[in-house]
C-alpha cells in the first residue's frame, strides 16, 4: 500500500462572496469593477478620522437570501465587530465583520461527486467588508494600493471540515458559484475576484478521530489553482509526517508558476485580531415577517431547476445538466417552451447552436439575434417534414442569424430546400436507385435489411435533400419487398 493511501485529507473552506450591490457596505461608493485605481473611494472607505459607517440594507437581504437557500437558521439579532490588523490595503487598521453572532448559523450545500450526493455542512455565514488590493510589479521596487475594493460588501461562508478531496472542493465551489448566480447576489466571476476561497487543509491517518494541524491556503480565485494547491499541500504534509516531523499551523500562499505553497505568516487565532464589538453600528434585527418575505421571493434553486427539467420537460440527464448549469440558459429554455412544445428539439437547438454561438460572440443568451417565436417556426419547419433537419441546421439557421427578420419558411423556399412528398417525383428517384444497384437489392431481399439506409442515402443524394424521408422510406420498403 502506498504511503499516501494511509492518510485521509480533511478540508474546510472559507468562501468569500462579493455582493452585487450598487454601493459599498458602509458608504455610498460605487462597487463597479474595472474603474481606474482609487476612483471609487471616499472619506469613509479611506478610513478618515471622525467618519461613521452606515449599513447597506441590501447586504442584509442578500445574506438572508443565501442563508435560506443553504438551509441556515437566520439569527433574529446579529452584531458587527472589529477585526484588528495592520495591512496597507486596510485603511482603517481594522475590518468591520461579524464574530460573536453572525447572521446565518448552520445549514448545508448539497454537492454531487461521481454521481453520489453529499451534504457539506455550513458552520455559519457572516457579513463583512472587503479590503483593498495590493499590486506588486516586478519592474518596480514599490507596491501599489488600489482601494476601489475597500469596503465592498462580502458574505463569508464558513464550512465544517467535511470535504475530503480537491474534487469535492471543486464541486462545492461550482455549486456555490451556481447558487449565488441563481439568487442574483453575486456574479460568481472568480477571475475578477467576485468569489474567492481560503482552503484549510490537514491530513490524518484513516480511522483517526482527531483532526491534524491545519494550514490555510489564502485567496484561491481559480479552481484549477485550488486543485493544484490542495494536491501539493496534502503531499507536503504527508511527507513531513512520514519523515518524523510535525505540521505547523500556518497561512500559506500558492504560486501557480512553481506549483508550490509557501508560508505567509503563522496562522492567527481569534485572539490575535483583538475582536471587539463595533461601537458605530447598532445590532442587526431581522423580523420573522422580513425572513418570510425574502423566502416568498426566493428564486428557483439550481437543484430544483435540475429536477424540473428532467421531470416536467422529460429531458435526459445530459441535456438537463447542461441547461441548468447557467441560470440565464435555463430561463431561456423555459421561455422557449412557451412558444414551442417540442422540448427535446428546443433543448438541442440551445445546446448545440444557440449557446455556442453566444459564447463565441461573447453575448448573453438573451441577446441571441433571432427571436424565440422565429426559432419556434424553425423547429416546426423540421417537425412538419418540409425541410430535412440537416439542411435546416446547415443552411437555413445561418441565414436566420444574418437576417433575423426573415421567416424560416421563406428562406427554405429561396434556397429550394422544401422537401417533396410528390409520389411521382419520389417514385422516379426510387426506381432509378434500385435499378442502379441490383446486387444490393438481392442482398436486401435475402435479409440484409440494414441496406435500407444505403438506398435512403442514394435517394437523398439524387434529390439534393428534397425527398421527404418518411414518404421515401415507405416507398423504398414497398419497392424492395415487392
Amino acid at each position: 500500500m502506498e504511503v499516501y493511501d494511509k492518510y485521509e485529507t480533511v478540508i474546510g473552506l472559507e468562501v468569500h462572496v462579493q455582493l452585487d450591490t450598487v454601493s459599498k457596505a458602509f458608504c455610498g461608493d460605487s462597487t463597479t469593477f474595472g474603474a481606474e485605481p482609487n476612483t471609487h473611494v471616499s472619506s469613509i472607505s479611506l478610513g478618515h478620522p471622525g467618519t461613521l459607517p452606515k449599513l447597506n440594507e441590501r447586504q442584509i437581504e442578500f445574506a438572508v437570501r443565501l442563508g435560506l437557500a443553504l438551509n441556515c437558521e437566520i439569527s433574529p439579532v446579529s452584531y458587527f465587530d472589529r477585526k484588528n490588523y495592520f495591512y496597507a490595503d486596510l485603511p482603517k487598521g481594522y475590518q468591520i465583520t461579524q464574530d460573536r453572532l453572525p447572521i446565518c448559523i448552520g445549514g448545508y450545500l448539497p454537492i454531487w461527486v461521481d454521481g453520489k450526493e453529499k451534504k457539506v455542512r455550513i458552520h455559519h455565514i457572516h457579513m463583512e467588508e472587503d479590503a483593498g488590493k495590493s499590486m506588486h510589479d516586478d519592474a518596480s521596487p514599490y507596491s501599489f494600493i488600489d482601494l476601489n475594493r475597500a469596503g465592498v460588501p462580502l458574505l463569508e461562508v464558513v464550512t465544517e471540515p467535511d470535504l475530503r478531496s480537491a474534487e469535492e472542493v471543486d464541486a462545492f465551489m461550482s455549486g456555490m458559484r451556481q447558487l449565488v448566480q441563481y439568487l442574483e447576489v453575486c456574479d460568481g466571476n472568480m477571475e475578477q475576484g467576485s468569489m474567492r476561497c481560503d482552503c484549510n487543509v490537514s491530513v490524518r491517518l484513516h480511522g483517526a478521530e482527531k483532526y491534524g494541524e491545519r494550514c490555510e491556503i489564502k485567496n484561491l480565485n481559480s479552481m484549477r489553482y485550488a486543485k493544484r494547491a490542495i494536491a501539493y499541500e496534502v503531499k507536503r504534509q504527508i511527507d513531513l509526517l512520514e519523515a518524523g516531523g510535525s505540521v505547523e499551523q500556518q497561512t500559506l500562499n500558492f504560486d501557480p508558476g512553481t506549483g508550490i505553497t509557501s508560508p505567509l505568516r503563522d496562522k492567527e487565532d481569534a485572539h490575535d485580531y483583538r475582536y471587539f464589538p463595533e461601537p458605530d453600528l447598532p445590532p442587526v434585527v431581522v423580523s420573522e415577517e422580513y425572513v418570510a418575505d425574502v423566502q416568498a421571493n426566493l428564486a428557483t434553486l439550481p437543484w430544483v431547476m435540475l429536477e424540473r427539467l428532467k421531470t416536467e420537460f422529460g429531458l435526459s440527464d445530459y441535456d438537463a445538466d447542461i441547461l441548468y448549469g447557467n441560470k440565464e440558459v435555463a430561463q431561456y429554455f423555459l421561455d422557449f417552451t412557451k412558444v414551442n412544445q417540442n422540448y427535446k428539439a428546443c433543448a438541442n437547438l440551445i445546446i448545440n447552436k444557440i449557446n455556442p454561438y453566444c459564447q463565441e460572440h461573447q453575448l448573453s443568451i438573451a441577446a441571441f439575434p433571432v427571436a424565440q417565436k422565429v426559432l419556434a417556426q424553425f423547429i416546426e419547419l423540421i417537425d412538419s417534414g418540409k425541410v430535412a433537419s440537416a439542411m435546416a441546421y446547415q443552411r437555413i439557421l445561418p441565414v436566420m442569424i444574418e437576417h433575423p427578420e426573415k421567416a424560416p419558411l421563406a428562406i427554405a423556399e429561396e434556397l429550394n430546400l422544401i422537401q417533396s412528398t410528390d409520389t411521382n417525383f419520389l417514385e422516379d428517384l426510387v426506381n432509378e436507385v434500385i435499378a442502379a444497384h441490383p446486387d444490393k437489392v438481392k442482398a436486401y431481399q435475402k435479409g440484409k435489411k440494414g441496406l435500407l439506409g444505403f438506398f435512403m442515402g442514394e435517394v437523398m443524394k439524387k434529390s439534393k435533400g428534397k425527398a421527404e424521408p418518411k414518404s421515401t422510406n415507405q416507398l423504398l420498403r414497398h419497392k424492395l419487398e415487392a
